[in-house]
């Protein structure tokens, strides 16, 4: 239940995150392709941060500096790789492209940019060193009731989601 709480967690402030942003830049930007409250790729992208950070911390045993660096060109390049894959697959299921990095002087396509990649690697390193720590408490205290009514909910978003993005 920890890593599906800490799915929901990080997908909600991502989807707050990114409202923030839109309503501080007077831009007309929604968060995900999802009705709901989250943004699944921020879940998606904080288990996979985990998970690799779980992975180096135990089999590396290099002194910090050594392993965040390791650590952030991992997760950078991870990140981009799971960020291209929802981009495309978005855009061929739905028909619609979410983002755009053809302005970004160093892009690779439409889906990753070095401009990003590096973003993704400075944000993982914040992510595992801060964010993560300050919120890994609480997100162990979510009641499994909790859980249950979120996995509900967002199994009927993605299913409502799919049937109304299908008949566009």
């Amino acid at each position: 239940m920890y890593y599906l709480n800490c799915f929901f967690v990080y997908s909600i402030l991502g989807y707050l995150l990114e409202t923030i942003i839109a309503l501080i830049t007077h831009t007309n930007f929604k968060s995900g392709i999802l009705n709901g409250f989250w943004t699944p790729v921020y879940g998606i992208g904080a288990i996979t941060i985990l998970f690799v950070a779980e992975y180096l911390f135990k089999n590396l045993h290099m002194p910090r500096l050594l392993e965040t660096i390791v650590m952030f060109f991992s997760v950078a390049i991870i990140l981009s790789f799971l960020e291209a894959l929802g981009g495309v697959l978005i855009e061929k299921m739905f028909g619609i492209t979410f983002w755009n990095y053809d302005s970004h002087k160093y892009h690779i396509g439409k889906f990753i940019s070095l401009e990003m990649t590096i973003t993704w690697g400075i944000v993982s390193i914040i992510f595992i060193y801060l964010i993560h720590p300050l919120l890994s408490g609480l997100i162990k205290k979510i009641p499994s009731w909790i859980t249950i009514i979120l996995v509900m909910l967002f199994i009927i978003d993605c299913t409502k989601t799919f049937i109304d993005k299908r008949k566009i």
